[in-house]
């Protein structure tokens, strides 16, 4: 368990090995380092592993000011050149982590790349969508004067999603910004091989999302766990290390 000053930010995180190339991984909005320290422990033989919180989330400080999908990549760019870790390293990212490896990786490049439940395609917004949206900003500004400004934190919290809700402050402006970046017209361009894991029944990040990820990627390949959700990787922790096991054996340091 280490802790680091990066960009004025104290970012906790775990190391688990001391050889071979480095895994960097990266978890989902909400989430912590508990939810990929098996996949940390698994690769530490072959591997040196960094999982991180990112700021904002376990125990790691939240930014001063909201933060988008791009500060937090050169976040994780600093924390990369101050320990000195491969420039190009293998990333193992989980739906909001995987919008960071993304950008990463059109950036700076990344050797290889496992996107589970991977976040960053935008659905496509219809009239209803915009007449929502139109209303809550409406409201918002509305209740933002006067007596009726007490009422501005129910609206918000009426209106957003459960992560939304469950936000707060800095945070809150974060998941806005997070929540509003769209990864797909990088995805041509981006070379390492990538391995794909979504659950058929993933309604956060549905399946169809993953294969227009493996059409666009022009070394992705897909692999479905069938019959479990957004967190199938974890549900599922011994088949996915096994998946893993078989997509980078070649890369052990034996």
């Amino acid at each position: 368990m280490s802790n680091i000053r990066i960009d004025g930010i104290n970012i906790h995180y775990e190391k688990y090995g001391d050889s071979g190339r480095d895994v960097i991984l990266l978890h989902g909005w909400g989430q912590n380092t508990k939810m990929m320290e098996y996949i940390g422990l698994f690769l530490a033989k072959h591997f040196t592993v960094y999982n991180i919180d990112f700021p904002g989330f376990g125990e790691s400080d939240e930014p001063e000011v909201p933060f988008s999908c791009l500060d937090y990549m050169e976040n994780l760019r600093s924390f990369i050149k101050e320990l000195s870790i491969d420039e190009e390293p293998i990333f193992i990212a989980h739906s909001f982590g995987c919008r960071i490896a993304v950008h990463y990786a059109y950036k700076y490049g990344a050797y290889k790349m496992v996107l589970t439940g991977a976040a960053g395609l935008r659905d496509q917004r219809g009239l209803k969508y915009y007449f929502k949206t139109y209303a809550y900003k409406l409201g918002k500004k509305i209740m933002s004067i006067g007596p009726l400004k007490k009422y501005l934190t129910a609206l918000q919290n009426a209106s957003g999603s459960e992560d939304y809700r469950n936000a707060s402050g800095v945070m809150r402006a974060t998941f806005v910004k997070v929540v509003n970046d769209d990864v797909k017209d990088l995805l041509g361009d981006i070379g390492a091989e990538t391995l794909l894991v979504f659950g058929s029944n993933d309604e956060a990040t549905p399946v169809e999302k993953g294969k227009i990820m493996e059409k666009l990627m022009p070394n992705a390949a897909l692999v479905i766990f069938e019959d479990d959700d957004h967190y199938a990787y974890f549900h599922q922790a011994d088949r996915f290390n096994r998946v893993l096991d078989a997509f980078l054996r070649n890369d052990y340091d034996i």
